[in-house]
């Protein structure tokens, strides 16, 4: 305190008794934040004692990392520090979510031993927002039933609702698979084929097909399937045509086999297991030996 019998500080008084330099107090005073109430005789900025209060005010709230705009707003009272706080927590909470995700493609980059290129690439793929990731989803989606009234929408809004964020701390699996899943979902030819499958289901329902068939076909086709394959009946014998003619009923094998060679093929069977993957589900079992004995029995009896 000067000796003037004003009670005032200068800044150098103000230093010694917070602790704080006098380069940072006048650089907050600068900045407006601890604006001096008077001037002694030679143009000394001088404070009260109300100043030493908002400076350790300005302190606290510089410590827990706050701007001096925001510090500025909540000196003026045009915010609380409730308010001030809970906008900190939020900011910080995006950056914890970036370190993560940062750590989580390290990890992956690391573990695959990528290229400069394939780091690039899988950085920028797992740093679309949610709304970017939302965007590939349902452009992808759209693209599957546009023009198909007839497919069920309950596939249609559950493939639109699927969730294609990842996880506030993920794996480096988890990374890998979203990586690859969005690669997956933008190629052109992996869109076609799930295209022509929108396109079966849609003309199924067209000629009103029992809702549930597909699925009860899926599980028979796995059970008939695998027993064969226990048995090691081979699908070229005459014991793979009588499993056929059990399965498919009057169905056309020709028509059978389109439909199993555009929905059961192998990139099909990735895109769910990636999703299951992303979801933190693990790895749905996509029955690829039972869908493929099959496949090979329709092809040989149709070869005849």
């Amino acid at each position: 305190m000067i000796d003037d019998g004003t009670g005032l500080f200068t800044i150098g008084e103000l230093a010694r008794a917070t602790g704080l330099t006098v380069r940072t107090i006048r650089y907050w005073s600068d900045e407006g934040a601890l604006p001096p109430v008077a001037r002694s005789s030679g143009g000394y900025r001088l404070y009260d004692g109300a100043s030493v209060a908002r400076l350790e005010l300005i302190r606290t709230l510089r410590e827990l990392g706050l701007g001096l705009d925001a510090v500025r707003k909540v000196l003026a009272g045009e915010t609380t520090v409730a308010e001030v706080a809970a906008a900190h927590v939020a900011a910080l909470d995006a950056q914890i979510r970036s370190l993560k995700l940062t750590r989580a493609v390290l990890s992956t980059v690391a573990r695959r031993g990528s290229t400069a290129e394939e780091m690039t690439l899988m950085n920028k793929l797992a740093r679309l927002s949610a709304a970017e990731r939302k965007r590939i989803m349902e452009e992808f989606v759209e693209e599957m039933f546009h023009g198909l009234d007839t497919a069920d929408p309950a596939i249609r809004e559950r493939m639109r609702s699927t969730a294609m964020d990842l996880p506030e701390e993920p794996t480096p699996e988890q990374v890998d698979a979203w990586v690859d899943l969005a690669e997956l979902i933008q190629d052109p030819e992996f869109r076609a084929q799930m295209r022509k499958v929108a396109e079966f289901n849609a003309a199924d329902r067209g000629h009103d097909t029992p809702t549930g068939a597909s699925m009860w076909f899926a599980r028979r086709l796995i059970h008939l399937a695998a027993q064969a394959r226990e048995q090691g009946i081979a699908p070229e014998s005459s014991e793979a045509v009588e499993i056929l003619r059990d399965l498919l009923g009057d169905a056309d094998p020709a028509d059978v086999l389109e439909r199993l060679e555009s929905a059961a093929n192998d990139r099909v069977a990735r895109y769910r297991e990636l999703l299951c993957v992303v979801k933190g589900q693990g790895t749905l079992p996509a029955h690829r030996e039972e869908f493929a004995w099959v496949v090979a029995a329709l092809r040989a009896r149709l070869a005849r």
